[in-house]
């Protein structure tokens, strides 16, 4: 009898990684610490939850995240099935249900005859064919292992979630629904802000009292620069929130009656969470703020002056393996070519990314299994290319990577338009993986 794959962690790469494996008809164990025990971002025991925002990223092909979600579909992933059936309005992006997205995704993998699930901790890599997909939060117990097992320390930097809204409790006489541009649907609640009110808000950011990440000094604390706290964006100038997350061009408020509304100096948006849009998300609003701290200044927003939080914002230590010194771009460890690993710890950035290295680790923990070579992705997709990367980038100064279109080849040709240029890319990738997925 076949002896089972291991899979050790239930977000997306662990999720992704499990189906593929027994969609190839071979027996895998998924292990998931929860509820047993809780990292320090999660809230459920579901598999595959979304700990910090609700999106996918941009939906459109000729967008890095978009591209590789099409990517993912082409492929049969799991995860990008049942975000484009859980989806919610989020103008260009694709945002999710995420209780309804986990909760399916937990119950069609509890009942695959091949999956067996088990709620336990691992704390040491166990013998066999092996999938790590434990995560940024990985467990104390089993990074301790993992160092032994590489030999490395952890690389680590923090990382925050957004608040989250009682929809009841916005003022809809202050946020008008729109999305940039009036691009797609309007889909976004968008709080304005004249100037006066903006610079008010930033002065509070400033001087607001944070948590205490403890056992670390704040001065060496390193952040994630695409997912900065809120505060530490205030705190890089007077205008950089407003050439970031809170930018007004393209949402002007609409009429009303016989009032003009002039253009906003800064605008504050929320996307919606769920399906019956009841709660909301704050976009770009990370945070290590104490929670009283978070609550009196969101408030002075306005349209949340009586905003109910179900969620408040949370940092958490995010840790990766070096994977340039450590890794193939088949996902599978250099000294070790039966243990593979995917998702935030191998220094990829994003749920899809997370996805994607899933199916990549899956797939070849299969093959394994039955015998087959590993395979690697062309490097003209954008799977191919971020895994590419993560394998062969610099070890002395690896940080995480999300799917951006730097990482391609170039096309051979100079083309200025950037739509034009990234449609390009886009149809090469796309073309690459299916001959490629002739040859498999």
């Amino acid at each position: 009898m076949q002896q089972p794959i291991q899979v050790i962690g239930g977000g997306l790469a662990g999720t992704e990684a499990a189906w593929q494996i027994a969609q190839a008809g071979v027996p895998v164990i998924l292990y998931e610490m929860r509820p047993q025990r809780f990292g320090g971002a999660h809230h459920t025991e579901h598999l595959a939850e979304l700990v910090c925002s609700n999106s996918f990223g941009a939906m459109a092909s000729d967008r890095a995240s978009g591209l590789l979600h099409e990517e993912l579909r082409r492929l049969g992933s799991i995860i990008i099935a049942k975000a484009d059936e859980h989806q919610v309005p989020a103008g260009g992006a694709l945002a999710v249900d995420r209780g309804q997205f986990s909760e399916d995704l937990t119950n069609i993998l509890a009942q695959h005859p091949l999956i067996e699930l088990r709620r336990s901790e691992i704390t040491a890599i166990p013998e066999g064919i092996v999938v790590i997909a434990s995560g940024p939060l990985t467990s104390p117990d089993l990074a301790e292992d993992l160092r032994r097992f590489t030999g490395m320390e952890y690389l680590s930097f923090f990382d925050a979630a957004s608040p989250i809204i009682v929809g009841e409790s916005i003022n809809r006489d202050i946020a008008f629904m729109a999305s940039r541009y009036d691009k797609g649907e309007a889909a976004y609640l968008n709080c304005p802000m004249n100037k006066e009110q903006y610079i008010r808000f930033r002065e509070e950011l400033c001087k607001a009292e944070q948590t205490e990440l403890k056992d670390f000094d704040r001065e060496k604390v390193k952040f994630f620069e695409a997912c900065l706290p809120i505060e530490e964006l205030a705190l890089r100038g007077e205008d950089t929130m407003r050439y970031g997350p809170l930018k007004p061009v393209g949402l002007t408020p609409p009429l009303n009656g016989e009032e003009v509304r002039e253009r906003p100096y800064a605008v504050v948006q929320l996307r919606q969470e769920d399906k019956q849009a009841k709660l909301w998300n704050m976009v770009g609003f990370q945070t290590n703020l104490r929670w009283g701290e978070q609550k009196r200044i969101f408030q002075m927003i306005p349209g949340l002056e009586n905003a109910e939080f179900v969620r408040l914002g949370v940092m958490h230590r995010n840790t990766f393996i070096n994977a340039p010194q450590l890794m193939h771009s088949t996902l599978q460890f250099k000294d070790h070519t039966h243990v593979l690993a995917a998702g935030q710890i191998i220094g990829t950035e994003g749920y899809t990314a997370a996805s994607a290295g899933g199916w990549l680790a899956g797939t070849n923990a299969a093959r394994i299994a039955l015998g087959k070579e590993t395979v690697m992705l062309p490097n003209t997709t954008m799977m191919g290319a971020l895994f590419e990367f993560i394998s062969s980038a610099s070890p002395k100064h690896f940080q995480p990577m999300p799917p951006n279109f730097g990482i391609l080849p170039d096309l051979g040709m100079k083309i200025k338009s950037k739509p034009e240029r990234y449609g390009k890319y886009r149809d090469r990738s796309l073309q690459d993986l299916e001959n490629w997925k002739q040859l498999l």
